[in-house]
């Protein structure tokens, strides 16, 4: 028989002065970010931790933390967990017995990250008529969401610097040469590293950007489709229509009239 899904989370704000007194260890899965400063998290070894950075911490695996800086971090711990959230921890690494897992958001990930764990959080305190199943469900989105967008390689993080840069600059015509000094790598690196991130080139992933979110605000906002193309970066709306009709195979008019109609016959 599955045990009950239990569920322990908070975020929780130290001072540079924190430290855990002795090591500790339970019998739950921890996953544990840092939301804003930098700790240290002491198991057999000792590894600094920064914002966005997280360490999913196996059960009965003797550890500690300490404060770097003034700091601040959600925890969730887990037990009786289900098959499918059994799966998802595997994935992200933490099927490891005996060893910690290190993974790490980038900073734009990281804050939709949190926005995410606050509205658990909430919906958490509420009085549930499901609560087990209310568990589960936001568990996997959690656990997806880490799984979608969090990175294995710490050193890489600095590439996701640029991605982020992309992400909240569609409008510019961005170099190749500035996101490499950005990240501190030469252009060949830079180019080499962010594949092997992202699995394509950066002007790919910035057109990937931008398609997302003129899909966004074409299916969720009322925005003229000319605002939309301003916003993701053509001053020209014939270019706009060109370019999202060879991504999507209709104009951006006729694929937003379509999303509607499909809503509106799933309620017919």
């Amino acid at each position: 028989m599955q045990d009950e899904l239990e569920i322990r989370s908070f975020i929780g704000t130290h001072d540079a002065e924190f430290y855990d007194d002795g090591f500790h260890r339970h019998p739950a899965v921890e996953i544990s970010i840092v939301l804003e400063g930098r700790g240290m998290f002491e198991w057999s070894k000792r590894s600094v931790m920064e914002t966005g950075h997280i360490v999913i911490i196996p059960p009965d695996l003797s550890h500690r933390f300490e404060a770097v800086t003034s700091v601040r971090f959600g925890v969730i711990l887990l037990q009786g967990v289900s098959a499918p959230i059994s799966e998802l921890l595997k994935k992200l690494g933490g099927g490891a017995k005996g060893a910690p897992f290190f993974l790490a958001l980038s900073r734009l990930d990281k804050e939709r990250f949190e926005r995410l764990f606050r509205e658990w959080l909430r919906m958490k305190a509420s009085f549930l008529k499901e609560k087990q199943a209310n568990y589960a469900a936001w568990m996997e989105v959690l656990l997806l969401f880490l799984l979608e967008h969090s990175q294995q390689d710490l050193q890489g993080m600095t590439v996701t610097k640029a991605a982020d840069y992309m992400r909240e600059n569609m409008q510019e015509s961005i170099q190749i040469s500035d996101l490499a000094e950005l990240t501190g790598f030469t252009e060949p690196a830079f180019r080499r590293v962010f594949e092997q991130m992202y699995g394509v080139s950066p002007k790919q992933y910035q057109q990937q950007c931008r398609l997302q979110e003129a899909k966004w605000l074409l299916s969720s906002t009322e925005k003229d489709i000319r605002e939309i193309a301003e916003q993701v970066g053509f001053s020209r709306l014939h270019s706009f229509s060109q370019w999202f009709k060879q991504q999507e195979g209709l104009p951006p008019t006729v694929w937003r009239k379509s999303q509607r109609m499909q809503h509106g016959s799933a309620y017919a």
